[in-house]
């Protein structure tokens, strides 16, 4: 055990690598790792995980790579539930090879599927007496693992004015933006959402950017936390992630881009204030499409500019992959926002 500790916590690990004078990301190799063990070691020691348990999840990302690697150092069989559209046979193949069963559902609006992947986990879970299910989605240990996040920033560049990270199950956002303003009232913490992502109420939609944004509102996703939204489309991501890249050396998904986008144009903005960034996924990943000129040129309306701002909002609305906007959310609730799904002001 003491190995896997060692082995992991390097692994979850970030570096924390100056993007500008006055902002800072914590770039991981795979953040999930850190709510995956310490979710897993809660349930050890409370007993609610036993020897031997089926373990389930619903996972379209890193979390699934975290949970699967984790389950084999520790001898759990493991089901993963996605939708088909959002795994690649690669990555759904190295899953396999780590001993998880993958169960890609269908997928015929491309917009996830999180509904028929949470009713299936639900049946498997009443079926089979014993399962333990991770629920990313609801456990307050995936928002409370980050306390460690929050301390490595304080000790990395002392005060912090805003907090910049995507956002999709909430749990870095939201556990990091919770820590930091318990030491800093005065934090401003900035959501990064994608279009067609329901979580600040846009509506429903097939997402070409994926690691971010959600199909249903988890638990751990604390609106009242956030100052601002940006929904940034797949291609401003893009972008980004290639400018981390060939300006940086920093080679991270589009997520990663995508929260990068976001903090430079808030370190800009605020030259006096400090900008800590979340930068969840390395671009590995993404090497055969991302970064592939090939892949890339079979996208409807690429190549397209960089953008350089997002179009401030007054009414919430999705948009193009190549467009960034911005809504001031001013720490409200969801409901104080969206007063009825009919009324998105």
């Amino acid at each position: 055990m003491s190995f896997e500790v060692d082995y992991f916590r390097a692994l979850e690990t970030p570096r924390l690598a100056p993007l500008g004078p006055n902002i800072v990301a914590a770039a991981f190799p795979l953040m999930k790792l850190m709510p995956a063990r310490f979710i897993l070691d809660q349930a050890e020691r409370s007993g609610e995980l036993k020897a031997g348990a089926h373990i389930v999840e619903t996972t379209s990302g890193t979390f699934g790579m975290a949970v699967a690697l984790l389950a084999a150092a520790r001898g759990f069989p493991l089901t993963l539930v996605t939708a088909a559209t959002l795994i690649d046979q690669t990555y759904q193949h190295r899953l396999e090879r780590l001993g998880a069963k993958v169960v890609a559902l269908a997928d015929e609006r491309g917009d996830g599927n999180q509904a028929g992947r949470l009713a299936y986990l639900r049946e498997l879970q009443e079926n089979e007496p014993g399962v333990f299910w991770t629920r990313q989605y609801d456990s307050p240990g995936n928002w409370q693992s980050y306390a460690r996040l929050a301390e490595q920033f304080v000790r990395a560049m002392g005060q912090i004015d805003w907090l910049v990270g995507c956002i999709g199950t909430g749990g870095s956002l939201c556990g990091t933006g919770t820590f930091l303003r318990q030491i800093f009232p005065h934090l401003k913490v900035a959501a990064v959402d994608t279009h067609r992502s329901v979580l600040f109420g846009q509506p429903l939609g097939k997402r070409m950017l994926r690691g971010l944004g959600n199909s249903v509102i988890p638990a751990n996703v604390r609106h009242h936390l956030v100052d601002e939204v940006h929904w940034v489309g797949a291609y401003a991501a893009y972008h980004q992630a290639h400018s981390l890249m060939r300006d940086r050396g920093i080679f991270m998904g589009p997520t990663s881009g995508a929260a990068a986008l976001v903090g430079n144009w808030i370190a800009r903005t605020n030259p006096d204030a400090t900008v800590a960034v979340i930068m969840p996924d390395e671009g590995h990943r993404h090497a055969n499409a991302v970064y592939d000129d090939d892949w890339l040129t079979t996208l409807p309306g690429w190549p397209c500019e960089p953008v350089q701002e997002p179009e401030t909002l007054l009414t919430i609305e999705p948009r193009a992959e190549w467009e960034w906007t911005r809504f001031e959310w001013s720490r409200r609730h969801l409901e104080d926002v969206i007063v009825t799904p009919g009324d998105l002001n």
